[in-house]
């Protein structure tokens, strides 16, 4: 698939339904996977969504760690992956963390999600230990 670039925009409530769906659908069959997890992530994380055309592509839900902030959701729907809208959620998460003031972003990432995992690498984050990644940002 060719790269597509993708509008980013805060989170609306009336993305709920659709994003909490194709979120289920894709990992709804992992053992990491928690409806009431994502439910409070989409209710009460810094949330931002990506669109393609009329389509919602994925979003990216991110919290305050300390002096990091920690991506605790990164999805892209199925049908929209390998256009490199996880990536240009990952760099607005980047983005929004180094407007924060954070020092580092990190994500918990599963051992066997190799394309979280490959993303993860390609965009300069180290193993911080157990399936946390970290990304060191730089200061303003």
């Amino acid at each position: 698939m060719p790269y597509r670039k993708a509008t980013i925009r805060p989170y609306r409530r009336e993305d709920e339904s659709l994003l909490f769906s194709l979120a289920r659908v894709t990992f709804g069959e992992r053992d990491a996977w928690s409806d009431t997890r994502t439910l409070t992530a989409l209710e009460t994380d810094t949330v931002f969504v990506a669109e393609l055309g009329p389509d919602l592509a994925g979003y990216v839900a991110v919290e305050p760690a300390g002096d990091a902030v920690r991506i605790e959701q990164l999805f892209v729907a199925p049908l929209h992956e390998g256009e490199g809208v996880g990536r240009q959620l990952l760099e607005y998460a980047e983005g929004y963390a180094i407007a924060e003031g954070a020092e580092r972003l990190e994500m918990l990432v599963e051992g066997d999600n190799r394309r979280a995992l490959d993303l993860c690498r390609r965009s300069g984050f180290v193993p911080a230990g157990g399936d946390l990644y970290q990304l060191t940002l730089p200061q303003r």
